[in-house]
């Protein structure tokens, strides 16, 4: 009987022994998750909105953006192009940390700004040769709310609203694995490429085999999905649409005054011919000879 009892109290002793060692492993394990970094999560929301005014091919761009980026949240028309501090506050309340605004001018121009809100910085920059999904019809194509590759070329990195805009143009066209719309593919590229102090913006499928041999060997090709634009930098600004000016792009010339200079072209044409007009006549009032007194108008009189 004492045997039965020294070996029970032996076991739970040894099961006691084991319980604190699991304790304490747990209490290490415990010890070493907390101490662990916590990995950052890429939450972005990008509030994408445009002012009175747009034509109907502005209108197709801003839908084909909103159909690539499914971290977007699309809002109604400002009405007042003066107050774009309302803008950070309406990110806000929409729950958004970046900005894309559309902003017409004249129902020709279209001007750009993308903003890191509340605090900046902002970039205005001025759209042209806007080409649409629709319009274009090429043969690229791409699931709805896949999450693109983003591609910049080399000479972001050379200057310093390069680097700038790369990183905040990252934060606005990469789209979080943790977007509520986003889809777990990736099968098209955004490229950006700086030429002539323009940037270009290009969208393309990835395709992995060629459609005209299915069963050959793996090649991975391009093909252009759409839409296509290109943005000339104006201004960077170091706040949401204001604060102190970064950078200047000192070769912009606006629209407005390309347009004007033209026609001031067409106005210098029509002064050069009402001139040349003038001196001919001048030139025939002086080759006139004084009447004669003895013309038949006088003798005859």
């Amino acid at each position: 009987m004492a045997s039965i009892l020294k070996a029970q109290k032996k076991n739970a002793a040894q099961a006691d022994l084991k319980g604190k060692r699991k304790a304490d492993a747990m209490d290490i394990d415990d010890e070493i998750a907390a101490s662990a970094p916590k990995p950052k999560k890429n939450k972005q929301r990008v509030l994408l909105l445009s002012s009175r005014g747009v034509t109907h091919r502005m209108r197709h761009l801003m839908s084909d953006i909103e159909a690539l980026l499914p971290h977007v949240k699309k809002d109604s028309k400002l009405d007042s192009k003066s107050q774009l501090h309302l803008l950070p506050e309406l990110a806000d309340l929409n729950n958004c940390n970046n900005a894309l605004y559309f902003e017409a001018r004249r129902h020709e121009d279209l001007y750009l700004w993308a903003a890191k809100t509340p605090n900046g910085p902002s970039i205005k920059m001025h759209v042209q040769n806007i080409h649409t999904m629709d319009e274009l019809k090429m043969t690229g194509n791409c699931l709805k709310g896949s999450r693109g590759l983003l591609s910049f070329d080399k000479a972001f990195e050379d200057t310093e609203w390069g680097k700038l805009t790369k990183e905040l143009f990252t934060h606005i066209f990469g789209v979080p694995s943790t977007a509520r719309r986003a889809k777990p593919f990736i099968d098209h590229i955004l490229t950006f490429s700086i030429v002539d102090s323009k940037i270009w913006f290009r969208n393309f499928q990835i395709l992995e085999k060629d459609p005209l041999q299915p069963n050959g060997p793996p090649e991975t090709t391009l093909v252009e999905i759409g839409p296509r634009f290109v943005l000339t930098p104006i201004r960077i600004f170091e706040g949401a649409f204001n604060g102190a000016t970064v950078y200047s792009n000192p070769e912009f010339v606006s629209p407005a005054a390309v347009r004007s200079s033209i026609r001031q072209e067409h106005a210098k044409k029509y002064n050069v011919r009402k001139d040349a007009e003038q001196d001919s006549s001048r030139r025939k009032e002086q080759r006139q000879r004084d009447e004669d007194e003895l013309a038949v108008s006088k003798v005859f009189a």
